[in-house]
């Protein structure tokens, strides 16, 4: 019932907006909205500020600006062009950063591009402290759109464009396969499996039913390319007492594949927000937003995991998917009797192949094992009040904000059971024929319905702070804040709520709007730790200088603005109070009977001994992020030039470990297996890096050029670990905290003189020519995990250097607009079965440069084996790449036709636009950055789309 009024209130709602035209009101979350410059106004910590007074750690993408130049699919897609400090990953080189709609913790693929007014990174710390926590790592923050004051404005938008893929992997066909596979047995001092009739009669391909060479990337199954299409109308207005903006979307996508059920494999969004604002009374005012998204995603079933698994694993010569009925002997009553049973004959003229080994496979589950369909649905609801209080003190003002999230899924499927028949092949006269089949499973419809995987979650947030402004004499200027913030989410299957409780405090005061001091500081709690231990306070101080407001800049003909600040912060938090997958009652220590020993006293009876997995400690507590940081903002010859730029070095201190070397070793005992050892904040990493944005504003002629780079680069290390290491080059301490650690390569072993010449290599299995050799690092003549080093960065939150270019021309009503990318300075490792091809895996064409003693002295590639290769396919620098990398990301053109040209229609804007997305990668390892194995290949995107405003 309650959920049945939820909905009645919400479709009032959007039922009033268009009545409410008479009216204006402004109560953004923040005391500063009903400045008229509020579209040059910056989202921040619960206010806004104008974006020349940010005094560092901030940076902002008008998302309503950019759009007109930009479409995209993805709110948050590719905004490290635009911007230092993001790489699109994380937040200053941090994971788990935190993201507000609105102020309200929520995801931000739920909020489409459309519907986004702008985007606030908060990345330094005295940027986050006010938000608690939850929010140690950064912040960011999305808003929406809101009504403006004047007539009825309508904006539609409609776009339709193809995914192209950019490459499929490649892998051998079946006789090339076979033929390979039986040298690798012979490396492995095996016989043949395979004949060479048959590897000629698999090669030849004169019946690919009885001698079946599967492509899983051929035109038989996928698509050339496939649509996405959206559709959004905005709707805004308002008058002196309330205006609204509405944003009702659609959009749509289907799939590459393009047979069976999985032909109709396909996703769609439909969302509607409504955003109004009203003003009550002179001195108070309010506004209620509310979000609703309805997701499906439908897809063909399968019990042998998705399509492109299968195509990096089902070697081709296995089975043939569908096998013809004209093949079978018309003189083969049973066999006919047999088939004319199923329920599953594909097109009239195909039975599902299999054989005793494959009695299913994803081709027949995508022909008959049903369909499922995925489905979302997420309400979202906040309301807030604003109280100007200057009746009783001048500069004083009341804010709160109240947010209920309801989110829930479940799956829908009809589960079919099918058969397969393996059929029995002679030949006659020359010709292939199926004298009997063998059939496997039972065709079976049920026409049930099913249900599953239901969840159901929920996020409920208030604040409510005072604000208040004072200034002396246009001279001393005062600001305030006092705060109470909470949110608090519930997942299915989840016992602890994620909870983010804290009080704050901000005070700043700036002298003449030259010189700036802000004092925050938060007092947080956590449920993750002991009694008495929950609550700590978290500081930050940031001095900023107007340089550009003094005398001896004040008639300065370069520079027009250039402020300077430097901030100290140190926060506490317990995102990473945490170690594996427990994160509550570390602190507590645990026992347990079910590993303890029997045992008895006397015959006849026995106990079970109670062990201990970990000792208490109570003192256990929050991570802290300490902090510096400086910034520079500077507007050059009149906007000619804008540069902001950050240098930061922050320490993350008392990350959660459970020490080997800080306790006795008695504290651990194998037999039983049992532990005293506690959970203790003991681990350090630092991180320092700088990031900046630089941007070029030109006329030249009738032409606008605008030129934008950023970047940012930062760098890594542990500086304090529980490590005991017999060798010193093996301390994770001065290293990358996101290193890359393996074995140094020398080559591939030639023969086995040298084999029996060098250390001997541990790993399992014999050591033969054409395996991997590695360095012996301390000379013990064993190669094992004591040979171990640091190989490179992974970049596992984002590369070292993440570099963004954007360039738009404008020329009288035609736009041109591109967007580049690039990431500098990580390595990765071709570790995916695609590289590691060993036992009965599916052979990529890489194996076409293995090593054979004709090839020894080219080969790429080590030795087949059957085995498990152990000692070829484990980390190492032999399988290490650069995954530097510049992409072309975007390039669109836009026609706005002039007004005059539109006269007096009803169509008040029209324009129209064609753009390319992920078009181009230029790396030396392209192919594999480009590559997607077990998973759906990336794609280039083109997109055709058209704008009016009425």
């Amino acid at each position: 019932m309650k959920y049945i009024q939820r909905r009645f209130i919400l479709y009032a709602m959007f039922a009033l907006l268009p009545y409410l035209s008479e009216a204006q009101t402004v109560a953004l979350t923040g005391s500063d909205s009903l400045k008229n410059d509020e579209d040059q106004l910056v989202q921040v910590a619960y206010r806004k500020v104008a974006q020349n007074d940010l005094l560092g750690g901030v940076s902002v993408v008008n998302y309503e600006e950019l759009t007109k130049k930009n479409y995209n699919t993805y709110t948050l897609d590719n905004l490290q062009g635009y911007i230092g400090g993001w790489n699109g990953n994380s937040l200053w080189g941090m994971d788990e950063y935190l993201v507000l709609v609105d102020g309200v913790p929520r995801d931000a693929n739920n909020v489409s591009p459309t519907e986004v007014a702008q985007v606030t990174f908060l990345k330094g710390a005295s940027a986050v402290v006010l938000y608690g926590s939850r929010a140690a790592k950064g912040v960011i923050y999305i808003t929406t759109k809101r009504g403006q004051e004047g007539k009825l404005k309508i904006d539609v938008r409609a776009n339709t464009g193809m995914s192209v893929p950019k490459s499929y992997p490649k892998y051998l066909g079946s006789a090339e396969y076979m033929t390979l596979y039986n040298e690798a047995r012979a490396n492995d001092g095996l016989s043949a499996l395979y004949s060479d009739e048959e590897i000629y009669n698999y090669g030849s391909g004169a019946n690919p039913y009885r001698y079946p060479n599967v492509d899983f990337y051929s035109s038989e199954f996928l698509k050339s390319a496939y649509n996405r299409t959206d559709v959004s109308t905005e709707i805004s207005g308002g008058g002196e007492r309330a205006r609204f903006y509405t944003n009702v979307g659609f959009n749509y996508a289907d799939d590459l594949l393009n047979f069976g059920e999985a032909k109709k494999n396909n996703t769609n969004r439909l969302n509607v927000r409504g955003n109004v604002d009203l003003k009550l009374n002179d001195f108070i005012t309010a506004y209620i937003d509310a979000n609703v998204t309805f997701y499906n995603s439908r897809s063909a079933n399968s019990n042998n995991g998705s399509y492109w698994s299968s195509a990096a694993s089902l070697r081709p010569n296995r089975v043939a998917p569908l096998i013809p009925l004209s093949y079978i002997d018309p003189n083969d009553l049973a066999s006919h009797e047999l088939i004319n049973g199923s329920n599953n004959i594909i097109g009239g003229q195909y039975f599902l192949g299999g054989t005793q080994v494959d009695q299913s496979n994803v081709f027949a589950d995508y022909y008959a094992a049903g369909h499922s369909t995925w489905t979302s649905r997420q309400f979202q609801f906040d309301t807030g009040l604003d109280f100007d209080l200057k009746g009783l003190l001048d500069g004083l003002a009341f804010h709160t904000l109240f947010a209920v999230d309801y989110a829930t899924s479940y799956s829908t499927s009809y589960n079919n059971s099918y058969a397969v028949y393996a059929p029995s092949w002679y030949n006659y006269n020359g010709a292939d024929v199926i004298g009997g089949l063998t059939k496997y499973n039972k065709d079976e419809k049920s026409g049930v319905q099913n249900i599953s995987g239901s969840t159901s979650n929920q996020t409920v947030a208030f604040s409510g702070y005072f604000t208040y402004k004072k200034s002396v004499n246009d001279v001393h200027n005062f600001s305030a804040m006092l705060l109470a913030s909470a949110f608090q989410k519930t997942q299915t299957t989840v016992y602890h709520r994620t909870s983010n409780a804290n009080l704050g405090f901000q005070l700043c005061y700036d002298y003449k709007d030259k010189y700036f001091a802000d004092f925050s500081t938060a007092l947080v709690h956590s449920a993750k730790l002991a009694e008495g231990h929950r609550e700590a306070l978290s500081p930050s101080l940031t001095l900023g200088w107007k340089l550009h407001n003094e005398d001896f800049l004040g008639n300065s003909s370069v520079i027009d603005e250039l402020v300077w600040s430097v901030s100290g912060s140190i926060l506490n938090t317990d995102l990473d109070v945490k170690y594996g997958d427990d994160e509550y009652y570390l602190y507590e220590g645990t026992y347990t009977q079910a590993d303890g020993a029997w045992w008895g006293w006397y015959d006849g009876a026995s106990e079970h001994s109670t062990n201990s997995v970990r000792g208490a400690n109570e003192d256990l507590t929050f991570i802290k992020r300490k902090e510096f940081s400086t910034n520079v903002n500077a507007s050059l010859w009149n906007r000619l030039i804008t540069v902001n730029t950050s240098f930061f070095m922050n320490s993350m201190e008392g990350l959660i470990i459970r020490p080997s070397t800080l306790f006795p070793n008695y504290f651990f005992t194998y037999y039983p297996d049992a532990s005293f050892i506690p959970y203790v904040n003991y681990d350090n990493n630092k991180r320092t890096g700088v990031d900046f944005s630089v941007n070029y504003n030109k006329k030249v002629g009738e032409v606008d050029f605008s030129l934008g780079v950023s970047g940012t680069y930062n760098t890594t290390k542990a500086t304090r670990r529980d490590e005991n290491y017999e060798y010193d080059y093996q301390n994770r301490v001065g290293k990358a905290i996101d290193g890359i650690w393996g074995l140094e390569s020398a080559g591939l072993f030639q023969n086995q003189e040298e084999i029996d010449a060098s250390a001997e290599q541990t790993f399992g299995g014999t050591v033969k020519p054409g395996d991997i050799k590695y360095v012996d690092q301390n000379d013990d003549g064993v190669i094992d995990d004591k040979d171990n080093v640091f190989l490179e960065k992974g970049g596992w939150y984002g590369a070292p250097l993440t570099l963004g270019v954007n360039l738009t021309a404008k020329w009288k009503g035609l736009t041109f607009f591109a967007l580049g990318t690039g990431s500098f300075g990580a390595y990765g490792m071709k570790n995916n079965s695609y590289y590691w091809v060993y036992g009965d895996g599916k052979y990529s064409e890489l194996v076409r440069d293995r090593w054979t003693e004709a090839t020894a002295a080219t080969a790429t590639y080590p030795r087949l084996t059957t085995e498990s290769g152990s000692n070829n396919f484990r980390s190492s620098d032999y399988w290490l790449y650069k995954t530097n990398r510049f992409n072309l990301a975007k390039v669109q053109v836009t026609y706005d036709i002039p007004e005059q040209k539109l006269g007096n229609s009803i169509i008040k804007g029209l324009s129209a636009y064609v753009s390319g997305s992920n078009l181009l990668t230029i790396s030396k390892e392209r192919e594999t950055l480009e590559l997607s194995v077990g998973s759906a290949p990336q794609t280039r995107f083109y997109n055709v789309g058209i704008k009016a405003t009425f």
